[in-house]
């Protein structure tokens, strides 16, 4: 099946900064535009994140948004981070364990 992809673009690294500070619950997915492994992972997280409302997502494209990499010390994609009140809880990239994740979301969401 396949899904659109929902999350928010972002366009800036001020954008990012910004969505992070207003949302309590801040879920960051960082990605390239020939990252295979981003492609794929993106629609089972964005699913999986159905079951969470209370987490917002926004996406950001490493090559559009360069400095990305270097404000979150990501040296692999995909990188997905939650942030919590602006602190970073979770980080995972590259291959990602979809069960450990949403164990790891359900954990967050039932604290909040």
């Amino acid at each position: 099946m396949f899904y659109p992809n929902n999350f928010q673009q972002a366009t800036s690294i001020e954008e990012i900064r910004e969505f992070i500070a207003a949302n309590k619950l801040a879920f960051v997915y960082i990605s390239r535009t020939n990252c295979g492994v981003c492609h794929a992972v993106q629609p089972q997280v964005q699913e999986m994140l159905e079951e969470f409302p209370a987490i917002k997502t926004i996406q950001a494209n490493a090559d559009d948004i360069p400095e990305v990499a270097g404000e979150f010390t990501v040296f692999t994609v995909p990188a997905l981070l939650l942030f919590v009140e602006g602190k970073e809880m979770i980080r995972e990239a590259r291959f990602v364990v979809m069960d450990d994740l949403h164990r790891q979301f359900q954990r967050v969401a039932d604290n909040f």
